[in-house]
């Protein structure tokens, strides 16, 4: 807590307005942060006890500002497990931005298709996800006033958002899918064996983020959408080594529709 109360001091002391609604925004994702009006820009290694993003596409920064007329706060970039840090220091922001005022939060994400019916480009709202990480960034004591010990993770993906989310593709003629992700840690790629274990476990899409972050998105009460880009097919479905070119490739190519989305969720997303 006194991390949390740190980091807050810091950030505060460069904002004039409180944001309601956080954002994560995943590779190839950010530029979605560069349409922040009166933007207040901190980079991750000015803020105590911040991580580093060292991962290409992530370029490791808060923008704090106006979107669509609410007022957000934005990580241009997010931190992983799979770079060495812990799963208290990958979650550490989300406390952060709980801190500073957000109630809600949106996590964006580049993942890999599992369910055949999808396509590279396609845009899925995460309706659960399976946490196939073998931790969980709530595991040790536990504050009470963060959250509860045993907290309920069973509409951890608010179902009112989900709805909402698909309105507003409706209404732009956006088609979206929707599915379960998997978590895994990284930073390779699965294996085709490991995408059929996947398949068969239920999951649509697979990456290497999102679920410790909306774990305590949930320990926290905010309300979560997720949102993946479908950025390539897994392993074994289509006969293609995978990259992370592929993936920032994918994402360029989808990001007016992608901008346009998550810009018409926030704008008509009731307060």
């Amino acid at each position: 807590m006194k991390q949390i109360q740190e980091a807050c001091s810091s950030i505060k002391e460069k904002l004039t307005t409180t944001p309601s609604i956080g954002l994560i925004l995943g590779s190839g994702l950010g530029i979605l942060a560069d349409k922040i009006e009166n933007p207040v820009t901190i980079l991750y290694k000015d803020i105590p006890h911040f991580p580093e993003s060292t991962v290409s596409g992530h370029k490791g920064q808060l923008v704090i500002g106006t979107l669509e007329g609410k007022q957000v706060i934005a990580m241009q970039g997010r931190f992983h497990f799979y770079e060495g840090y812990s799963m208290k220091q990958v979650t550490f922001p989300v406390r952060v931005m709980k801190e500073l005022g957000i109630e809600s939060i949106i996590v964006t994400n580049a993942a890999g298709g599992i369910n055949k019916d999808f396509n590279p480009g396609d845009l899925m709202l995460i309706t659960d996800h399976i946490n196939n990480m073998g931790t969980n960034p709530l595991i040790g004591p536990n504050d009470e006033d963060l959250g509860v010990r045993f907290p309920d993770m069973s509409q951890v993906y608010d179902t009112s958002y989900i709805k909402h989310a698909e309105n507003c593709a409706h209404n732009l003629g956006i088609t979206v899918q929707k599915g379960v992700y998997v978590g895994n840690t990284g930073p390779t790629y699965e294996t085709p064996a490991e995408i059929r274990m996947l398949r068969t476990l239920g999951g649509d899409a697979v990456g290497m983020s999102t679920v410790p972050e909306v774990i305590v998105s949930g320990h926290a009460g905010l309300k979560v959408l997720g949102i993946s880009c479908i950025s390539n097919m897994a392993a074994g479905i289509l006969d293609q080594p995978l990259t992370h070119d592929e993936v920032i490739e994918t994402t360029e190519k989808v990001r007016e529709d992608f901008l346009r989305f998550v810009k018409e969720i926030i704008r008509t997303l009731p307060q």
